[in-house]
């Protein structure tokens, strides 16, 4: 079998992963290129980090996808910057947002939150095509209002749902960047949300975007998920899916 020069084992790894594998190098220092493109993939997770979600643009398209009435709702960080360095205050809603959703209260099996999170492009690229793939797969089920949460972080779905008298919540939410993927959306799954839910009882899916699990495989992987949750009444490490390798992701 012949082997493979240094180059192209290199070439076939970088082929298949977008980390930064196999780079070259000019005597001890880094090729210029590659150093730029780290710089470049660095300040786009930054800009990720900082953008402002279009909120209200946001809501119209849920609006329209869903046709459910979309409720904007606010965390008690009134701006970026009180987000990123108070993470507290993103988990809580401000008392104006608390008075609204309390007034929309019923009972209802699902809430289905989406929050700007550590990244507004990972929402703004990925929840709409989530929610409308999700849809067809709660019929029969009694949904909440739907809320786009500004400056929330994962816990602020319990106390969205809580108020609204949702049995469950399903958060959306843009994950933290990284230097490959600035656009990844995060799905957290909570039975019986209310203040004080821990991660361990939570369930997650991660990584939906173009590159990584598209949005029609998330939403047939958490539609899997709020069934079961559904029918055992529980959510977080008691809840695990055999989930097979998907095809197309």
């Amino acid at each position: 079998m012949r082997e493979l020069s240094a180059e192209n084992w290199k070439a076939r790894l970088r082929a298949l992963t977008p980390a930064r594998v196999g780079l070259g190098s000019t005597g001890v220092s880094q090729r210029t290129r590659d150093l730029l493109d780290f710089q470049q993939a660095h300040a786009m997770a930054r800009d990720a980090v900082h953008a402002r979600l279009d909120a209200a643009g946001l809501a119209a398209e849920l609006e329209t996808t869903a046709k459910l009435r979309v409720v904007r709702v606010h965390s008690r960080a009134a701006d970026r910057a009180t987000y990123l360095q108070r993470p507290d205050l993103g988990r809580t809603l401000d008392e104006a947002s608390r008075t609204e959703l309390r007034a929309l209260r019923g009972e209802y099996d699902l809430a289905v939150v989406v929050a700007d999170g550590l990244s507004a492009l990972a929402v703004e690229r990925n929840a709409a095509a989530v929610v409308r793939a999700l849809l067809p797969r709660l019929d029969g089920w009694r949904l909440a209002p739907m809320c786009v949460a500004e400056q929330g972080r994962v816990a602020i779905g319990d106390e969205i749902s809580e108020a609204l008298g949702a049995a469950m919540a399903v958060v959306l939410i843009g994950e933290r960047p990284g230097l490959s993927s600035p656009d990844s959306l995060g799905a957290y799954i909570t039975w019986a949300p209310q203040a004080g839910r821990t991660d361990a009882e939570r369930n997650c899916i991660s990584n939906i975007r173009a590159e990584g699990l598209r949005a029609e495989a998330a939403a047939a992987l958490l539609g899997r998920y709020l069934a079961e949750a559904r029918r055992r009444k529980l959510t977080g490490v008691a809840l695990r899916l055999d989930t097979p390798m998907l095809e197309d992701r």
